[in-house]
Formats: C-alpha cells, structure tokens, sequence
C-alpha cells in the first residue's frame, strides 16, 4: 500500500445519506478476485445510463468536482460486507473518504486496503458540503499525524480518531503481512529466547 501522511486535495461530493455497498460497487462487478479494475464500475447505476452512456447529472461524470478526496453523506457504506467497495473507491482514485457515519465493516474494509475513512461531526460534514458547492476548488488537508481535517483558507478544522495501529500501518504503507514482517526480528528473538 502507499504510504499516508498527509493530503492536500479538492473534493468530489456525494451528500446522499445511507449509500450502500451494492450502490457503490452492485454485485454483478463482483467475480473478479484482484482489486485491479474496479474503479471502472464505482457507483456504476448512478453513473452510467441503461444503454450504458454516461449520467451527466452524476457528479463522477461533472468536470467541476475533481480531487482524491469524497465527501459523503451520513452511514456511508452501510449493506454487505463486501471488501469490493473500499477497492472501487481506492481504484478510482480517492485516498480519503469523508462522512459524518461509516458502517463498521466498510471502515475496517477501507483502513485494510490504504482508503482512510474520516469521521466528522454532522456540523462539519454539512460546513464541508457548503464550501464545495460555493468554491469546488476549494481544498482540505488531512494529516494523518495530527489526526485533523480543515478546510484551507478558513478556520474550519476537526479532528478524527484512528485505530492506533491501523494508523501506523497507513503511515508505513503496511498491510497486515506487511506489519508481521516489519517485526521478524523481533520474532525470531523472542523463539530464541523462548528455546532457550
């Protein structure tokens, strides 16, 4: 996975409150067992029409909302446990997803595969979505360090809890296999110790 410090990015915003899993990757795009290719199909029946054209009305398809960061409604992530989603996310493109609710599965789902879920307030969440609709070139920075969120050029900041090691792994690029073999010396130490 990609190291995580800290994002400087615009936004895309999706303030649809109760976005499921189905509704961010549908269960048809799911046979595939690599997380390559994914992003093509995220959000696929809001994007895309029947005869499989784009949906000008859908903001993926808006030229004015750009950025690695999503900003979404309130329990995103909610249905099934599919770890798809958080790969559809990561694939397209989005390092960050941001919403005043996940379901706890899509989080764990998210900080397993490099995709940072922030948690805000309601108020915050709702400043957010003003400030991109007013300036969609507005920009927020989250680090990860300082476990903060804020939207640059105001006084708009919020922090965010984090599973203490999920966020070393993100700050290190460590996938759980990735964590074990970082401490194999350690390890191998401690079965000496223990043979002995």
């Amino acid at each position: 996975m990609e190291k995580f410090t800290t994002l400087i990015s615009t936004c895309v915003p999706v303030p649809l409150q109760d976005v499921d899993t189905d509704q961010i990757i549908p269960a048809r795009f799911l046979k595939a067992t690599t997380r390559e290719g994914f992003g093509d199909n995220l959000f696929c029946d809001w994007r895309y029409k029947e005869d499989g054209q784009p949906n000008e009305d859908f903001v993926l398809n808006d030229d004015t909302y750009k950025g690695q960061i999503l900003v979404a409604g309130k329990n995103f992530g909610c249905g099934s446990s599919r770890e798809h989603a958080a790969w559809a996310i990561y694939d397209y493109g989005f390092k960050v997803v941001v919403s005043s609710f996940f379901a706890d599965i899509f989080k764990n789902n998210a900080l397993n595969n490099g995709l940072l879920p922030v948690q805000v307030t309601d108020v915050f969440l709702d400043q957010l979505f003003s400030t991109i609709e007013d300036d969609p070139e507005a920009e927020i920075r989250i680090s990860l360090e300082d476990q903060e969120i804020s939207i640059i050029g105001s006084n708009l900041t919020e922090n965010f809890e984090i599973n203490p090691y999920k966020k070393l792994c993100l700050q290190k690029g460590y996938d759980d296999i990735d964590f074990l073999l970082s401490k194999i010396d350690e390890i191998e130490k401690y079965e000496l110790v223990e043979e002995d």
